[in-house]
């Protein structure tokens, strides 16, 4: 069986999870060890690798044990970062600038006058931080109907977008809340949050996805982005999400000759081409 494998373009660590890990690294260096609150990605072999650096996930302010803590990529509420500093301990912030730069638009919204919205998982580290920016005047959801049955509907509405979410989803939802949300008198400010690399990095996997047979998304099971990527690339080709090269079935390239590669923002180089190698070598059996 002879495999073609073809990457998507701009696959492994996003700027902003390169950033994080960097940070991070060496500030377990400097301390001999250190916590982050919550996991910094959604990759268990990166989180494995942090962990032999003496890196140790705090679930939460609670459960911290040390002077020092590191916050993840995703970042945290103010009022999370007004809890850690009331207990002396001093923060490490790796927040992704771009999830930042949501932070800072949902703050001015409501800061303005504006009820949030935020199109994105409401149980997403990322998204609770962004409505802790808005001093929690909004709410998170995927569904424009939720919106709508706010009693009473707020006046003004702010939307933003959690910054791993599917453009063309966001479009969509933002043209079915102006339809169904809006009323006499009633004003809505909409900024695009999604990050670009995460964009480009769908739009690359998309294009593949079009032009493969079968199309493997590596990344974490629970990665927000790299969920989103398998998503989209199953309405095109057969695909299969894994997080290691160990996970894939010989049954998936029976009678396969061509094969795509991406990778969600937090999966690292090593284990994308540990996918690859594995793929070569049931090419030969």
């Amino acid at each position: 069986m002879a495999l073609r494998i073809e990457k998507a373009e701009g696959i492994g660590f996003c700027f902003g999870v390169r950033r994080a890990l960097h940070i991070l690294e060496k500030a377990a260096r400097e301390h001999g060890g250190v916590e982050t609150l919550g996991a910094i990605v959604h990759n268990q072999p990166v989180l494995q690798k942090l962990a032999d650096i003496g890196v140790r996930i705090a679930s939460s302010v609670d459960d911290m044990k040390g002077s020092v803590v590191v916050t993840s990529a995703h970042g945290v509420s103010p009022q999370t970062g007004q809890e850690i500093r009331a207990r002396h301990v001093d923060i490490i912030d790796t927040t992704c600038p771009f999830v930042h730069r949501a932070q800072i638009a949902a703050r001015r919204l409501a800061q303005a006058g504006f009820f949030v919205i935020v199109y994105g998982d409401a149980n997403h580290p990322e998204v609770k931080g962004v409505l802790g920016w808005a001093n929690n005047k909004g709410v998170a959801t995927l569904d424009e109907q939720f919106i709508t049955k706010l009693k009473p509907l707020p006046r003004r509405l702010g939307v933003l977008s959690q910054t791993t979410q599917i453009p063309a989803h966001f479009n969509e939802f933002v043209k079915k809340l102006i339809d169904c949300a809006l009323s006499k008198d009633s004003e809505l400010r909409i900024i695009d949050t999604i990050c670009h690399d995460i964009r480009k990095r769908q739009a690359s996997a998309l294009e593949l996805a079009s032009r493969v047979e079968v199309m493997l998304v590596i990344g974490g099971h629970n990665s927000a982005n790299t969920s989103r990527l398998a998503q989209l690339c199953s309405k095109v080709t057969k695909t299969y999400l894994i997080e290691t090269a160990g996970e894939i079935q010989t049954s998936w390239l029976q009678g396969q000759c061509h094969i795509g590669i991406t990778a969600g923002a937090s999966t690292a180089e090593q284990t994308i081409n540990e996918v690859i190698t594995r793929l070569e070598s049931m090419s030969q059996i």
